[in-house]
């Protein structure tokens, strides 16, 4: 049986109802959410894990998993680059309706100690919107000792020790495994990361739930993770000028990330070594290759395969995407 030819791939959204959960993602994006008990928090756009599973939504390859893809397909789909038998990156769209935890994630090393589920992770923020007053938390000030941290860990305190910016439309952070960082509430951002779910609570700001029950806390490996000696704030910078091309994440050996402006059309070449992941965050798009053509919803995720080697974005008025790609 003949093999079925790969082309760019969208999946249905996995989506999370969380205590923190926001209502941003719906009205901004155009999405119809399920209804749940919690609002919804996040959805994973791309993600190939055992327990969550990006599920091809249209084209003859539909119905098809992300791991179904990867064993079929190999390099084909994912570049040369490619090693293992996993999609190594998670994006997600994240809606904080409330702040988020005061969290910590490990890198390679940390998960060598800690041991057992231990997955180390990376990850950068792009924000989409924002409401009034919404804050970013990345990093650690300068000069801030583990003892002092230590002390006010468990109080209101431990704010004062954090950087906290004041989130911005098309804004972004790296957050390197070992930063301590928190989203504030009302922002809405794309999430490219480490396919990884490890995260060490070292606050959650004395929140209980409708039961008066409190979140589990990871202090002691979350002081594991901590690199004391950081005191890079994360943000990204960018000086506002209007670029056709801007990059975002270069220097990383998980991923690298890049801001298009898109007026009318534009042609993008796909390397052997690696997949590309578009993102279209303000207008629709459509991305045409030589055989297919695809209109993509702002705030959604295209996997472009390898092996695609050109294709076009075009848009009928000026759009920002974002590409990603190992």
């Amino acid at each position: 049986m003949k093999k079925i030819e790969l082309y760019p791939l969208v999946f249905a959204p996995v989506y999370k109802d969380l205590m923190w959960g926001g209502k941003m993602l719906g009205p901004v994006l155009g999405r119809d959410l399920p209804k749940t008990e919690l609002p919804i928090g996040e959805s994973w756009e791309i993600v190939d894990r055992e327990d969550d599973m990006s599920i091809v939504s249209a084209g003859e390859l539909k119905g098809k998993s992300i791991s179904e893809l990867i064993s079929e397909y190999g390099k084909e789909l994912m570049g040369d680059k490619f090693e293992g038998d996993r999609f190594p990156l998670l994006v997600k769209i994240i809606d904080a309706g409330k702040r988020l935890s005061l969290q910590v994630h490990p890198n390679e090393a940390a998960c060598e100690i800690i041991g057992g589920t231990a997955e180390p992770k990376t990850e950068m923020w792009y924000i989409i919107d924002v409401e009034k007053d919404a804050k970013i938390i990345a990093g650690l000030k300068s000069g801030v000792k583990e003892e002092e941290f230590k002390t006010d860990m468990s109080s209101t305190d431990v704010e004062k020790h954090l950087q906290v910016f004041d989130a911005k439309k098309r804004d972004s952070y790296f957050i390197q495994a070992s930063k301590i960082h928190a989203i504030g509430a009302g922002n809405l951002l794309l999430e490219i990361q480490q396919n990884s779910d490890t995260t060490y609570r070292v606050s959650d700001w004395g929140r209980v739930d409708d039961k008066g029950n409190s979140r589990e806390l990871h202090v002691e490996k979350a002081l594991q993770c901590i690199d004391f000696n950081d005191d890079e704030g994360g943000m990204i910078d960018w000086d506002g000028k209007e670029i056709a091309e801007r990059k975002l994440v270069d220097n990383c050996p998980f991923f690298k990330v890049d801001e298009l402006t898109i007026i009318g059309d534009k042609l993008i070449a796909v390397s052997a070594d690696s997949f590309q992941m578009i993102t279209p965050i303000d207008n629709t798009i459509t991305i045409e290759t030589s055989d297919s053509k695809i209109v993509l919803k702002k705030g959604t995720t295209c996997l472009i395969p390898a092996n695609t080697k050109i294709y076009r974005l075009e848009s009928k008025s000026k759009t920002i995407v974002i590409k990603a790609s190992l």
